[in-house]
């Protein structure tokens, strides 16, 4: 099974026979991450050198498509999806000619959030093949199809970009401020512009299909020969989806920290060339103009890469055929994470009626009836200072507690503090240990408040600025 949008299959320039018609290219997401970080995080003064690149943009107006109901922006956040689009017109043709006339397809679906404040940027998957309630767009032929249970990646297939902004936004609640769609054309020249990507080879690869020979160890690598690594099916890894997925990401993250590292944001003509290779092969809505691209520079100037992080989607198979997959339990908590992502607020003192994070010791207990859900909480917990160990399952309830040992009643008053609803904390009548809190994770539980700023920890998640030698 195919459960996420970074597989991608292997294609011929030469076409020796029929491509399938589900080939496609979906890392081109990840190319746009690698803009995005450009973006976000350019030279605000070189505005006019930069202004015949961003002329080289496509625009389409996709207000029509979304319609007046949309959900509500609770705060000063960017969200921009973007699209991979698999299009074989002109250039784009020699990676697939006997596509050359079918519908582009995207299977590369990722959702960038900007966090207020300039904090930190997330990429969010949707797997192509996540079937979810399919909304009723208008197609390109001018016919309007009722609402359907279908996969995610079709809607960009019949309805265009404003179609998958409006499928994301009903299943998520997320407004989304903007899209971006890019073709494969420009990938070579995107790595050529950055110096080439380091990656790291676990063995030597020899693999005639990809034209991929490298030895083992560090490189860095870039236009053909990063075209054969990302699409590499044999030479390298265990051939399992999973271990391609991750190599994938890590490049991405790798090609979106060297994009902005001083070395490209400092050199104009480097940066220059950057913006040229990408927007050559680039469209979004009519709204993300030239200014409003600045502004969001603005906003993002000091992120890092550290900061730039890559996820997919809560997802799992699904109960209804077990050759797609769907959203699991952890979907909406997550996104609810999203759309209550808030700005930066000074760091608080501590005071003597507050216990900072770091000095409290908690336990954390799942009684949600949904597995690996206290794990999950205690990594956010962890993000935000707390020292946590995992207590293990306790008996089923619907509402969320926290209870303290001796001595911990304080530590507990910090804790409350950032649960919805803040619970009133009670004493352990047994069962409990001095200075300790624990909390007892209800099915009620949706997303934990930030002492600080951001979005919890996810499981399996990539930071651009990862080790690129670093076993996922």
């Amino acid at each position: 099974m195919n459960s996420n949008p970074m597989y991608m299959e292997y294609v011929d320039d030469a076409d020796p026979q029929p491509a399938p018609p589900r080939r496609g290219w979906r890392i081109l997401g990840w190319v746009c991450i690698g803009l995005s970080a450009v973006m976000v995080a350019g030279s605000l003064t070189a505005y006019g050198l930069y202004r015949k690149a961003f002329g080289n943009i496509a625009h389409e107006d996709v207000n029509a498509q979304l319609g007046p109901n949309r959900p509500k922006k609770l705060n000063s956040a960017m969200n921009i999806l973007i699209l991979g689009s698999d299009t074989r017109a002109g250039a784009n043709a020699k990676y697939g000619r006997s596509m050359k006339n079918e519908p582009p397809r995207s299977d590369t679906m990722i959702l960038l959030h900007l966090s207020p404040g300039g904090g930190q940027a997330m990429g969010i998957s949707f797997p192509r093949d996540l079937m979810i309630p399919m909304p009723s767009c208008k197609t390109k032929t001018g016919s309007t199809p009722p609402a359907s249970r279908a996969q995610i990646n079709s809607a960009f297939t019949s309805g265009g970009a404003g179609c998958v902004m409006k499928a994301i936004e009903n299943i998520s609640n997320i407004r989304i401020d903007h899209f971006m769609q890019v073709d494969f054309n420009g990938f070579k020249s995107i790595t050529n512009a950055v110096g080439g990507v380091p990656v790291c080879l676990p063995k030597d690869v020899d693999d005639r299909q990809s034209k991929l020979k490298l030895t083992r160890g560090r490189h860095t690598i870039k236009g053909e020969t990063a075209l054969a690594y990302v699409r590499n099916r044999h030479g390298l890894g265990d051939g399992s989806d999973t271990d391609r997925i991750k190599r994938q990401q890590k490049f991405m993250g790798a090609l979106a920290n060297k994009a902005m590292s001083a070395g490209v944001l400092s050199n104009p003509a480097r940066l220059l060339s950057l913006m040229n290779a990408t927007t050559k092969s680039l469209t979004t809505d009519k709204e993300l103009t030239p200014q409003v691209m600045m502004k969001i520079a603005q906003g993002m100037q000091g992120m890092t890469s550290g900061k730039l992080r890559f996820v997919t989607v809560p997802s799992g198979p699904d109960p209804l055929d077990p050759n797609r997959v769907a959203l699991n339990a952890g979907a909406q908590p997550f996104f609810a994470s999203i759309r209550n992502d808030k700005t930066v607020p000074a760091e608080p003192k501590p005071s003597g009626a507050k216990i900072p994070p770091s000095q409290v010791r908690v336990r954390v207990f799942n009684a949600s009836g949904v597995t690996g859900k206290a794990t999950r909480v205690a990594e956010d917990l962890e993000s935000q200072g707390f020292q946590v160990t995992v207590g293990g399952n306790a008996p089923g309830t619907r509402t969320s507690k926290v209870l303290y040992g001796s001595g911990a009643d304080q530590q507990a008053q910090t804790l409350a503090g950032l649960i919805p609803g803040k619970p009133q904390p009670a004493a352990r009548t047994s069962g409990g240990s001095p200075g300790v809190v624990d909390l007892i994770v209800g099915s009620d539980w949706t997303v934990l408040k930030s002492s600080r700023a951001g979005i919890p920890k996810q499981t399996g998640e990539i930071k651009a600025n990862d080790d690129i030698c670093k076993e996922p």
